[in-house]
């Protein structure tokens, strides 16, 4: 197969129409990224034998892969020519969450500027089904949906998957993680045997090999890049503070860099909105994106972010999915996530176009083995940080003020009927105070807060005693129990049964019917799980997985998980184990344990009586070492001492003869 080794700079040699060229002038792209210089050619050459041939494409997060796909389905659809009577699909474009979607169509819509014969539409939740079915009956060339409304649409007759010739799978491994496999087999059993599959995604995980192997016919790969590696123009840093501190900390990081753009990741619904009222109410620019949000305020909290007027955004991993927004300056994880694929496309949406980013992760001490195994997989270092000092914050925000008022553009004539009374009113004040005004106004809000700020004590790296929250070190009370506003439930599968966080999730979404499970923090056990779900879903759960809902032919439960207070895991911990005198004394002073002790018998002094003592005459047998097994298999060789030798029959301890073992008598 042909090989794309030469480099190309402008998107005129990728051999694409004159319409679409126009269209990406207009846009102000120059040259191809990487990925688009490779897929391109290869979709749509003619001279290549691959016209009926599948694509895996590797590359990281923001590095243009919805161009890479996009702008050949255009080419390729525009050279076929437009289609008699209804329109049918030709094109199928799947996509793990609205936002994602949203995108993805808005980005064709611009590319196809100049090819009005080609129609799209975008398919997802959220939205009123209604304009999406009559879009579908008018007939469209395109479609960018999310599995669940698709399934709907199919359902319900309007989704006509029988002419649709090309499938792109964007964020395929996402959509398996949050329980979409069924769906995509539903989907792709109503699209022709004879289609080609594109599949698109930020790393080679075992999820996209199994969804390779499922879907795709000899595909081609084509790798931009190492193989689950983070964006190669990504420091990696890490912060490690009590998590009392946590909120702290992050205020201090946003603080040091005054032209901070980023987007703050949270585990939860809940944390998310926590984080962000917290950020707004102390005085900055800051906006919550998460599940429990409608759609127009979240497509409004976006396009406000996009365009610059928002400076933080904080977000869950589900929401920011696919969002694609340029010049971000840092990613911020307000604690590590479950995998390393949340990590890898968190960090991926800093470092774009060539430009340098910055993932930063404020974690505690039980996190700290997450950053190991991050480092191993995508091969980067993580460096530790200091937390920047207070003195160093306000010596940053000041320069940054100065810096602004050295590049304000002054109108002369803007301002020239103004310029007297200003003079008059301030001719009593002198440059210094002048100076010292402007500085205090601008500047006074991290002075007075720096200035009582409370220390944040860094947790050492090479601390034995593990991050609690006190200054002891002891575990709190209710550390295991659930965050506010979710229920902690046990569910009798584990590891063991090849459950794991994404296959809890998918349990979850495949079983629960209506609005998918608001799901927070898993804890993986070998034999048994606890998760921790949005308290209106806890009895949804439980009722649910009461009926028949099997894994390897294991019947699964679903129970609420009573919290353990005294520092055990809950359901299996050793909460209820009552403590002795031995366990309440100080550490050295610790009688040794004994059978009477833990009776609460005294301790006797009395010495042990000898054999004779207590009624043996007989002299002891010789003794066999455990592994003296060819005496007992072979008795015959065996020279006991004593008058009974080894009494019973010889074991057998074939096979058959396991099988043929007596029952013991009762």
């Amino acid at each position: 197969m042909a090989t794309f080794a030469a480099k190309m700079k402008t998107f005129s040699e990728l051999g694409l129409n004159d319409a679409l060229l126009r269209a990406i002038a207009e846009q102000g792209y120059e040259s191809p990224m990487p990925v688009q210089e490779q897929v391109i050619p290869w979709l749509t050459e003619p001279e290549v034998d691959n016209q009926h041939a599948d694509l895996i494409a590797l590359a990281q997060t923001g590095t243009g892969k919805t161009a890479a796909y996009g702008l050949p389905l255009l080419h390729l659809l525009a050279a076929e020519g437009g289609q008699e009577g209804k329109k049918r699909v030709r094109a199928l474009i799947l996509a793990p969450t609205r936002e994602l979607c949203i995108q993805i169509a808005d980005d064709l819509q611009d590319f196809a500027h100049y090819l009005p014969s080609i129609s799209m539409l975008a398919v997802y939740g959220g939205a009123g089904i209604e304009p999406q079915i009559r879009a579908l009956r008018h007939g469209v060339d395109i479609v960018v949906a999310t599995p669940g409304r698709l399934i709907d649409l199919m359902n319900r007759g309007v989704a006509d998957l029988s002419q649709v010739r090309y499938v792109v799978l964007d964020e395929a491994d996402e959509m398996l993680s949050m329980g979409f496999q069924e769906d995509l087999d539903s989907i792709l059993e109503g699209v022709p045997a004879d289609h080609r599959t594109l599949l698109f995604s930020a790393t080679m995980s075992k999820e996209i090999e199994r969804i390779a192997h499922k879907y795709l016919r000899d595909a081609h790969q084509i790798q931009v890049g190492s193989r689950n590696e983070g964006a190669e123009n990504v420091n990696h840093i890490y912060y490690m503070v009590r998590a009392k501190d946590k909120y702290a900390a992050l205020k201090r990081v946003v603080d040091y860099y005054p032209r901070i753009y980023a987007i703050i990741f949270c585990r939860t619904k809940a944390e998310t909105q926590e984080v962000a009222d917290n950020l707004i109410r102390d005085g900055y620019n800051a906006d919550a994106l998460h599940g429990d949000l409608s759609q127009q305020q979240r497509d409004l909290t976006m396009q406000k972010f996009r365009h610059h007027r928002t400076q933080l955004l904080v977000a869950t991993d589900v929401a920011a999915r696919g969002l694609d927004v340029d010049d971000l300056t840092h990613v911020i994880n307000y604690g590590m996530p479950d995998d390393v694929e949340n990590y890898t496309h968190r960090s991926g949406r800093t470092g774009r176009a060539g430009k340098k980013g910055t993932s930063i992760s404020i974690i505690n001490l039980r996190e700290r083995p997450r950053i190991r195994v991050v480092e191993k997989q995508i091969q980067k270092k993580f460096e530790q940080g200091t937390l920047p000092e207070p003195r160093d914050i306000c010596a940053k925000q000041l320069y940054h003020v100065i810096e602004d008022i050295e590049h304000v553009e002054v109108d002369e004539e803007e301002i020239a009927p103004f310029m007297g009374e200003v003079q008059k009113r301030w001719e009593w004040l002198d440059k210094d105070d002048l100076i010292k005004r402007i500085l205090s106004r601008e500047f006074g809000r991290f002075l007075q807060y720096y200035a009582n700020a409370p220390e944040i004590e860094t947790v050492a790296e090479g601390r034995q005693s593990r991050d609690r929250g006190d200054s002891q070190g002891r575990r709190r009370k209710g550390d295991h129990a659930a965050e506010e506003g979710y229920t902690r439930l046990f569910l009798n599968v584990g590891k063991i049964d090849g459950m794991f966080a994404r296959e809890i999730i998918g349990l979850l979404n495949k079983n629960v019917h209506g609005e998918k499970v608001n799901v927070g923090r898993i804890n993986l056990m070998r034999n048994f799980s606890f998760v921790e779900v949005a308290d209106q879903d806890a009895d949804r759960v439980i009722k649910a997985l009461r009926h028949g809902v099997t894994v390897k032919g294991r019947s699964v439960v679903a129970d609420r998980s009573e919290p353990d207070t005294n520092g055990g895991g809950g359901r299996g911990g050793r909460a209820d184990r009552k403590r002795t005198a031995r366990d309440n004394a100080p550490r050295g002073e610790r009688p040794a344990r004994r059978k009477d002790a833990l009776l609460g018998e005294e301790r006797s002094d009395k010495r042990k009586p000898s054999r004779e003592e207590r009624g043996y005459t007989a002299a002891r047998g010789k003794k066999y070492t455990k592994d003296d097994w060819m005496k007992f298999l072979h008795p015959e060789k065996a020279q006991p001492v004593g008058a009974d030798g080894l009494v019973g029959e010889v074991p057998d301890f074939s096979e058959e003869g396991w099988a043929r073992r007596k029952p013991k008598n009762k």
